[in-house]
């Protein structure tokens, strides 16, 4: 008997929507062993497997484009719809081959967050297409001008033959698709014991006075990294390899971790918009002080949950990179509603599909 095998496509667009969906089939790796797990993604194998601690598949492909960026915050839209019009173009070639790979690997499911392709191959496939996101691309081009229209009406297309949504919190309506479940919040969870951390990072200074520098898979461009020494009483964890070496930053360039997995030991993490690292630090409880960023429509949705769901804090570009950082003198603002979020969409999304593929 074959074992069930499962293609999972991840958006081609930094880190974060590789770890989250990381997240989920690494958890459904322990609820089935069997799987046999297809990983499609440009983003690189090794982040894939601090996430999934056994066997899979990695197909280096990419059949979307997210957005063209130079960092985190930097967007190129004429580089961005110059990809788009080069995938619409090939769509037919890039369908047939993929098909023609899940034939040959006896795929039963195409699971995607959220390539539109994924839908149109699993049909061809003859196989149910399931999504997880909190957004569709069309919600994000569709703000940046009549050029882009074409690209947003067929990327909508494409979701509206999606089988199943798995729609997890801090959303846009995705009302494109036409069956949404909602689940809780998806994401890394810590894997090392806070000791271990401690001792190995020499990490000296109590949780109230360390905060935790996190950008995501694109960074920054030209952190001002000198501000950190007007806080000598603090320590600063970065992963930024990059970064200078400086007495209160603590640089962490053993890639087997995580920003999630420092988070329990920190006050505090400074970030920009995205959903992964915003859902583990809300999931940990963590404080988030959060850049705001400018023509990307899921960045307003976050922040809005960020500060619905937990402490918070947020500012500007121009307070991060042309000040000295008074902000962290500041106090962090509580949440502003009482409900918590669920926390569980790893297991809810791992649960359905192993149900499924059983």
């Amino acid at each position: 008997m074959l074992n069930p095998t499962i293609y999972i496509a991840i958006t081609d667009h930094g880190f974060g929507h590789a770890a989250r969906t990381a997240s989920i089939a690494g958890h459904l790796q322990k609820l089935l062993p069997s799987i046999e797990l297809i990983i499609v993604t440009t983003a690189p194998r090794w982040l894939l497997e601090c996430y999934i601690d056994g066997d899979f598949i990695y197909r280096q492909r990419g059949f979307d484009v997210g957005v063209v960026q130079a960092d985190s915050l930097k967007m190129d839209l004429d580089a961005t719809l110059a990809k788009w019009q080069d995938i619409i173009a090939r769509k037919d070639e890039i369908i047939a081959k993929e098909v023609a790979f899940c034939r040959e690997n006896n795929v039963m499911l195409v699971f995607g967050d959220a390539p539109p392709l994924a839908t149109v191959i699993a049909k061809q496939l003859g196989v149910p297409c399931w999504m997880s996101s909190n957004f569709g691309w069309d919600f994000i081009y569709q703000d940046w001008g009549e050029r882009f229209e074409p690209i947003t009406e067929w990327i909508s297309d494409c979701y509206g033959q999606c089988d199943r949504l798995f729609r997890t919190p801090l959303h846009e309506s995705m009302d494109r698709f036409p069956v949404i479940e909602d689940v809780g919040l998806t994401g890394g969870d810590p894997k090392y014991s806070l000791i271990e951390l401690k001792v190995k990072f020499k990490l000296i200074q109590p949780k109230e006075r360390t905060i935790l520098l996190t950008f995501g898979g694109l960074s920054l461009d030209a952190i001002p990294y000198q501000n950190v020494s007007q806080f000598p009483e603090y320590q600063f964890i970065t992963l930024d390899r990059h970064a200078p070496d400086l007495p209160n930053l603590i640089k962490v360039l053993d890639r087997a971790y995580r920003p999630v997995d420092f988070m329990p030991l920190c006050d505090r993490v400074v970030s920009k918009p995205g959903y992964s690292t915003y859902a583990e630090a809300l999931k940990l409880q963590v404080p988030i002080v959060s850049l705001t960023r400018a023509g990307f429509a899921e960045a307003e949705i976050i922040i809005n949950g960020m500060q619905d769901y937990g402490y918070h804090q947020v500012i500007s570009p121009n307070q991060f990179f042309n000040t000295s950082w008074d902000f962290l003198n500041q106090s962090l603002q509580p949440p502003r509603v009482d409900r918590k979020l669920k926390i569980d969409g790893n297991h809810s999304i791992a649960s359905s599909i192993m149900q499924y593929l059983s």
